[in-house]
């Protein structure tokens, strides 16, 4: 018989730095399970991808045992590391902040695919362009 989930958190933690510290500590904590635990599996499953900002999916069973999935980086995220910015715009896409082209757009959108609400890579081209554009970075031809 498959065991019963209590919880299910998402959290956005830098990758290969999870601490028992706040935030993840107060989140994880009043779960129930090891903290510790938690961060040395979350951090051994990330240290590829150190520096990124990857997003967990954790689900906590009656057991105090738990699974996570990792997610893909958020779209903003990854516009603003291509980018080369340090945040969007203020004013949306009123003001220009950045520029990508359409190859780094197309990137992006293959990386968050998985986890878009698309179909194919069109689509996620579409959802990515989208975000840019309401961060100020522009598309470049």
């Amino acid at each position: 018989m498959a065991k019963k989930i209590t919880r299910v958190v998402k959290l956005a933690i830098e990758a290969g730095k999870a601490t028992p510290a706040p935030p993840v500590g107060t989140v994880v904590g009043p779960l129930g399970i090891n903290i510790q635990d938690f961060c040395a599996k979350y951090n051994e499953a990330t240290r590829d991808r150190m520096g990124d900002i990857i997003p967990v999916e954790l689900s906590v069973y009656e057991d105090r045992t738990f699974d996570f999935v990792l997610k893909t980086p958020p779209t903003s995220f990854l516009i603003k590391k291509a980018a080369g910015i340090k945040k969007g715009s203020v004013k949306g896409a009123n003001e220009e902040v950045g520029k990508l082209t359409k190859a780094q757009i197309k990137e992006i959108a293959e990386v968050k695919l998985p986890d878009l609400n698309a179909y194919n890579v069109e689509e996620a081209i579409k959802i990515v362009s989208g975000t840019a554009k309401n961060m100020g970075v522009t598309v470049e031809e």
